[in-house]
């Protein structure tokens, strides 16, 4: 077997091995290379000449020295260029392997510095979210363990202590409430039947189109939005709970989501806009109310009224109390700022779920409606049931009292809204809509003019007349949720579609 330069893949002239790596070489090559390098070629050990050991091959007898000028000379000139270029092809090869070793190893490094990132993220998601729902029992929130008729108060050293009994109606919160009623009532008297001046025309009314649909707001895996509620003080902010859990605020104007606000358990059946604070409420068949801060979207409070799923939500005129209603058959009374409950009350003769509740404008009496189709009015100061409306024939779905303070509207499951007059405790009015309509909404607009209905469709009546004037059917499912804004400037609706609509001229 003859040898070969391990540099030039040729048979050597000069043959010469080398004790670090065993491979043989040209001479001439390895002593430029050692000249140039220091090292053995293959392996990168320490190398000198004197460590080349020749070994011993018959040559042919070269002739004399060639002329420069002579063939010989000229071949003798190429071999040297072609050593040079072997010497350099090899360093590339060496080079371009290194390169490309390294060039992996980076990309491995970026691959899992990816992974690592991926991972770091999805951790402080699901971080922020679990702080977004234990932040509350820090120091605000009844912990679950305490029953709903015995609200948690927190102790010095922050840990929750239990109250033997509810708060109650001190005469320092009814004196509160007959002091607010009585400046509203006086407040309507001076506006007396008249109609706003800003207020849209009904003929203009009838002329509103859809404007604008947001769907991206609500998770399209659990489509839907149930519930729907504009911020009294600005209107271009809207407020919506989801099927998704979660509770979102959207800046009409700007077309964009101000905040979403993670920590329901179960989907979010009622919302509320506070007038006058940067603050909003939500229930859900968690058995839980939320009270939200809109400015650090966080949970700042939970009302822990009910032992099952919470039906309904208002918020009283002095924006500090909150009435619920629940599947557990009772109706509570619940201050805002300290999440205790201040009364609890159910008609034990009744023994059915109440399925929506609302407050009357002046705050003194609230609505219930019940799942075996009656409207019940209460006193909020006796505690007491001072009226019953029957006449429905399914359970009652939505209740509204209108701005003027003697009309109140209730939908239920027999495709009817009713109209009630407060003052003679009758029924005065009954609108038939279609066969298998649903009724899920019912909202009058500020001034008492109009009353919006939705359900299968949207539906606007002009009260007194009780005409329709306007009907929508832009949504693919039901809708939820219907709401004016101000002087009925432009409507609003949501709905199982997961889309956010707006209507005006």
């Amino acid at each position: 077997m003859s040898l070969v330069c391990a540099i030039s893949n040729e048979v050597p002239e000069h043959p010469c091995v080398s004790p670090v790596s065993n491979n043989v070489f040209e001479r001439r090559l390895i002593e430029k290379y050692i000249a140039e390098n220091g090292t053995d070629p293959m392996n990168g050990q320490p190398l000198s000449e004197e460590q080349l050991i020749d070994i011993k091959v018959s040559h042919p007898i070269r002739p004399k020295a060639p002329s420069s000028t002579s063939i010989p000379a000229i071949l003798k000139s190429l071999q040297d260029e072609w050593d040079a270029v072997m010497l350099h092809s090899f360093t590339l090869r060496q080079q371009l392997q290194t390169t490309r070793q390294e060039l992996s190893h980076a990309l491995y490094q970026h691959d899992a510095a990816c992974r690592v990132i991926a991972r770091l993220t999805k951790e402080v998601t699901a971080a922020r979210e679990a702080l977004a729902t234990l932040k509350p029992q820090a120091g605000l929130v009844a912990p679950q363990a305490v029953p709903t008729s015995q609200p948690a108060a927190v102790g010095a050293g922050g840990e929750p202590m239990e109250v033997s009994e509810q708060v109650g109606m001190t005469p320092e919160i009814i004196q509160k409430l007959q002091d607010k009623a009585t400046v509203l009532t006086t407040e309507r008297k001076k506006r007396g039947k008249t109609v706003p001046e800003e207020l849209v025309r009904h003929e203009d009314l009838s002329k509103y189109r859809q404007v604008a649909s947001h769907a991206g707001l609500h998770s399209a895996s659990v489509p839907g939005i149930l519930a729907l509620d504009l911020c009294p003080s600005d209107t271009n902010k809207v407020l919506t709970g989801g099927a998704d859990k979660n509770v979102v605020v959207f800046d009409k104007k700007e077309e964009q989501i101000v905040a979403t606000l993670k920590g329901h358990t179960k989907k979010v059946t009622s919302v509320i806009y506070h007038p006058s604070q940067s603050v909003v409420f939500s229930a859900s068949p968690d058995s839980t109310i939320r009270v939200w801060s809109v400015t650090d979207g966080n949970c700042v409070q939970v009302v822990r009224a009910h032992e099952a799923a919470v039906t309904g939500l208002s918020l009283h005129a002095t924006g500090d109390y909150l009435l619920s209603s629940s599947e557990d058959q009772y109706w509570a009374f619940s201050d805002v700022q300290t999440g205790r409950v201040l009364t609890k009350v159910t008609d034990e003769s009744a023994g059915c779920a109440l399925t929506c509740a609302q407050f009357h404008p002046d705050g003194l009496i609230f609505g219930t409606g019940t799942a075996d189709s009656q409207i019940k009015i209460w006193d909020l100061k006796e505690r007491t049931n001072v009226a019953n409306f029957p006449g429905h024939s399914g359970p009652v779905t939505s209740i509204a009292f209108s701005e003027n303070g003697y009309y109140l509207a209730t939908g239920a499951q027999d495709s009817s809204v009713k109209l009630w007059d407060l003052r003679k405790l009758k029924n005065f009015k009954t609108i038939a809509l279609d066969n298998n309509y649903e009724v899920k909404s019912l909202v009058f607009d500020q001034s008492g003019t109009y009353l919006a209905v939705g359900g299968t469709d949207i539906r606007v009546y002009i009260c007194k007349q009780w005409s329709e004037v306007l009907n929508f059917s832009d949504h693919t499912g039901l809708v939820t949720g219907v709401a004016f804004g101000e002087n009925a400037r432009f409507l609003t609706s949501a709905g199982m579609d997961r889309s956010l609509k707006f209507y005006s001229l």
